[in-house]
């Protein structure tokens, strides 16, 4: 899956396994909030990145319905952080998942996401449309 916003931002995505997903990047200077950290906004895009490769692996297209994150502590330029996110529930039309954003073994922020997930269209007699 492309996505020219990740790429901007100079993530690596990796797939491990259907509905999993690892999101990494570098905190850059234009990463940091004025406080000098790792802006708040950067660190949800990791996850939210790590939660739309995860819950897109399985082939049907799902979009998210809702997030939610808690930030526990900030990363510092240069700092190399992680993304991992684990499929919790996988249902017909919704999936949840949770993304653990790390340094090293030092946990920064927990991030839990439900998807929509779009299943195709089936006439009357069970047909694809």
């Amino acid at each position: 899956m492309a996505d020219s916003f990740v790429s901007a931002l100079g993530l690596e995505v990796e797939v491990p396994a259907p509905g999993t997903a690892r999101a990494r990047g570098v905190v850059r200077k234009e990463h940091l909030n004025s406080m000098g950290m790792a802006h708040g906004g950067y660190l949800y895009t990791l996850a939210d990145t790590a939660f739309a490769f995860a819950s897109n692996s399985r082939g049907v297209p799902a979009v998210a319905i809702t997030a939610h994150m808690e930030y526990l502590q900030s990363g510092c330029e240069g700092d190399t952080l992680e993304a991992v996110a684990t499929e919790v529930h996988l249902g017909y039309r919704t999936g949840v998942y949770q993304v653990e954003v790390c340094h090293g073994d030092t946990l920064l922020a927990i991030f839990t996401g439900t998807v929509y997930r779009k299943q195709p269209k089936e006439d009357p007699c069970g047909e694809e449309k």
